[in-house]
């Protein structure tokens, strides 16, 4: 170090010497900007600890390929949702008309919104926890909340899974162990089982069979031991999955979110060739235009955007950490979201395809059942022969024919019409017949699958897309959970992969005993809804409104290497927020309006009844949502009160390659910016590098930016011209 420089002039002097931040920098040894970071909290700097944590974020896991981290994001964000919830949803809210404000919805809220939770996850390099600790402490309680969300989705979504790999082994067989009703013997006499002969053969392997269901919620009827077998495979494939972070979970997500593409895309073809698909497609996809002005219509494909994305759930924060500060994130945002929406369209073209020619088996069904009747009836002179027009051949009904008789039947007896109990059999009603969730995959899609030719061949390949798909998701849900929590506890990867799930195994016993189904569609209905609303609106604000909208573009130009469209800019800082405090509004006045209940299965009836929660189960529903939102307050309400400390009320600048530090306990502003800046703050030189970047409309010079309070720690000091500057 030269010798006039003033550190080297206190060394040989006892007189007082203010040196400047700048003056220190300029006579030190070049730097390594990737090995360097200046340290800014309120924590006494240790060695030891300075040391580990830089190998730790040097060692941090990385995607071994960007084709492995979008395949992990395509297999977290494509669900089960896709498949059974999307198709139903574009069925009930006008056809293809529905595509226009899911569309829209997707491009004002999903991408912004995907994009922003990329951006932060890849520049902090953080699970959830971390990155909102450090955007704003005050709101670090989303992290937590996102971890007890995942928590709750991934206790009953790992059951479904569980479901799947049930009916994947029972498939291998011939004919389908659904395909018929079960023969009972009562005395020397065999009849059929009475509760599938009311109901259908495939809804009866599902309630009987798979979930030997009990008639309430209130009725446990114990623990099922096929589900909790089923169960248990579920969470060993999650955990062998988990066990060695993105190394293991990575390889999987090759097989995982590509294996459904294969099978949905054969059973397009295999669909596309089988009778009535065509009707199905045709009946899907004609739009319904005055649907689009039902706000209700824009509220579901609000929620199903959000829920599409996997927004809030910390999964895609997680997935996105282990990607290079230098990655293109704003690419994989817009090409994920939009694979996404591709992917639900096509499932949407399968569903209709199969349930198309489902409906004109059912309905030539209905003809011939109704035909007898009509036979039965000129037989007894009920009816008379006058009736039946000349061209109609009983042998060879078609659904036609049989329409222009029932019309001339009911025209002629009209008063006496209704005791004849005919039915209209038109392929509309059947078409008509909206059904998702479990409804569409173990009963709907169960049923068309017997019969297609070599069906065993198709349900395997069907609940193998079921698993993978749950599988990827459920490879994100955890992760949401596991990357945060080792990220900020630094515990075992391994061993705290194993102990949650056998964790989550034991308490998601409840969702396998006789009344779990319930349970399952308790927690699916509102464990996570309002809850991740609130968490993306504080998000969103905390990037927008606290860290700031133009800083967050700044970091983003540095970062991208370009900047990114105005576009975004006014859609986190006024759109999005706007938007989701809509839907939240709107979730809040669903929840009002419809009384908390469920479908039961009546066995003695052999159908469904919709039922009211009782006092106990209400206690559990609310106990959920204010759970999974306790989070927010009360971290809030720690970190103001400083009951916990947060590194705000104090400062130390460490310097790594010099070793050089300071610290500086309950300063106000101008001291400490006096003190690490310059003895002047008027003199202090711009941290801020030398070109403009976008800083959003209205901005003034970067200059202005740097003075505003740093989200994190409320000190305005941005070091933004280094490569490892953090948000």
């Amino acid at each position: 170090m030269p010798k006039n420089s003033k550190v080297t002039q206190r060394e040989h002097s006892s007189e007082h010497v203010t040196e400047s931040v700048a003056d220190l920098l300029a006579h030190e040894e070049p730097v390594d900007y990737k090995r360097s970071v200046l340290n800014v909290t309120g924590e006494t700097w240790d060695k030891q600890k300075d040391g580990d944590e830089e190998l730790d974020a040097e060692n941090r896991p990385a995607w071994n390929s960007k084709l492995q981290y979008i395949l992990a994001q395509i297999g977290y964000s494509v669900g089960l949702g896709n498949v059974w919830r999307f198709p139903y949803l574009c069925q009930k809210n006008g056809g293809g008309a529905y595509l226009v404000p899911y569309l829209v919805l997707l491009i004002i809220i999903g991408l912004p919104l995907f994009f922003l939770e990329l951006a932060v996850g890849q520049r902090i390099r953080r699970g959830s926890i971390g990155v909102w600790n450090y955007i704003c402490p005050r709101l670090g309680g989303i992290g937590y909340a996102s971890c007890l969300v995942c928590f709750f989705v991934g206790l009953y979504y790992n059951v479904i899974i569980g479901w799947s790999i049930f009916y994947f082994f029972k498939s291998f067989q011939y004919p389908l162990p659904w395909s018929e009703c079960p023969i009972v013997k009562n005395g020397s006499v065999a009849v059929v089982e009475t509760e599938c002969e009311r109901s259908s053969a495939t809804t009866y392997f599902w309630y009987r069979e798979t979930l030997d269901i009990s008639n309430s919620i209130s009725e446990s009827g114990g623990l099922n031991w096929k589900m909790t077998l089923c169960l248990l495979v579920a969470w060993s494939l999650v955990g062998l999955a988990m066990i060695k972070g993105i190394q293991s979970s990575g390889k999987v997500m090759y097989f995982s979110s590509l294996f459904p593409y294969v099978v949905l895309v054969c059973f397009l073809v295999r669909g596309l060739l089988l009778r009535g698909a065509v009707d199905g497609i045709m009946h899907m996809f004609t739009p319904k235009l005055d649907k689009m002005l039902d706000p209700q219509v824009w509220r579901e494909a609000a929620t199903q955007v959000f829920f599409a994305l996997g927004l809030g759930f910390g999964g895609v924060i997680a997935f996105s950490s282990y990607n290079k500060q230098d990655n293109n994130c704003h690419f994989d945002a817009t090409l994920v979201s939009f694979i996404n929406f591709f992917t639900s369209v096509l499932a949407t073209l399968v569903v209709f395809a199969v349930l198309g020619f489902k409906a004109n088996i059912m309905n030539e069904k209905c003809v011939v059942e109704n035909a007898e009747k009509i036979l039965g009836y000129l037989n007894t002179n009920v009816l008379s022969h006058d009736l039946i027009p000349p061209h109609v051949n009983f042998s060879h009904l078609t659904a036609k024919d049989y329409n222009e008789m029932y019309r001339v039947i009911m025209t002629v007896k009209e008063g006496h019409f209704k005791e004849l109990g005919l039915d209209a059999c038109l392929l509309e009603d059947e078409l008509d017949k909206s059904v998702q969730g479990t409804g569409l995959a173990f009963i709907a899609f169960t049923e068309a699958m017997t019969h297609f030719p070599a069906s065993p061949f198709w349900s395997v390949m069907f609940f193998l897309m079921l698993i993978n798909l749950g599988l990827g998701s459920m490879i994100g849900t955890m992760s949401g959970i596991t990357t945060p929590i080792i990220d900020t506890f630094k515990v075992r990867k391994e061993v705290f992969t194993v102990g949650s799930c056998i964790f989550a195994f034991v308490v998601g016993l409840i969702f396998v005993q006789r009344s779990g189904n319930y349970f399952v569609t308790m927690f699916d209905d509102y464990s996570a809804t309002l809850p991740l609303t609130v968490v993306v609106i504080l998000e969103n604000i905390a990037v927008a409104w606290i860290y700031g909208t133009k800083k967050f573009m700044q970091e983003l130009t540095e970062m991208l290497g370009f900047r990114p469209y105005q576009f975004y800019y006014y859609t986190w800082k006024y759109v999005s927020p706007i938007c989701m405090a809509v839907l939240m509004t709107a979730s809040i006045i669903q929840l009002g309006v419809s009384p908390p209940g469920y479908s039961a299965w009546i066995k003695e009836e052999a159908a469904e009844k919709f039922l009211f929660y009782p006092t106990w189960a209400m206690a559990i529903l609310i106990s959920l949502i204010i759970l999974a939102s306790l989070p927010l307050p009360l971290v809030f309400i720690l970190r103001q009160f400083h009951l916990v400390s947060d590194g705000s009320n104090a400062l130390s600048v460490t310097y790594k390659k010099g070793r050089m530090m300071k610290d500086i306990s309950n300063l106000e502003d101008n001291d400490e910016t006096r003190f690490i800046l310059s003895k002047v703050p008027s003199e202090t030189p711009s941290p801020m590098p030398t070109h403009r970047s976008y800083l959003g409309p209205g901005s003034n010079s970067p200059m202005e930016m740097s003075s505003a309070p740093n989200g994190r720690y409320g000190s305005g000091y941005l070091l933004a011209s280094t490569p490892e500057s953090e948000l």
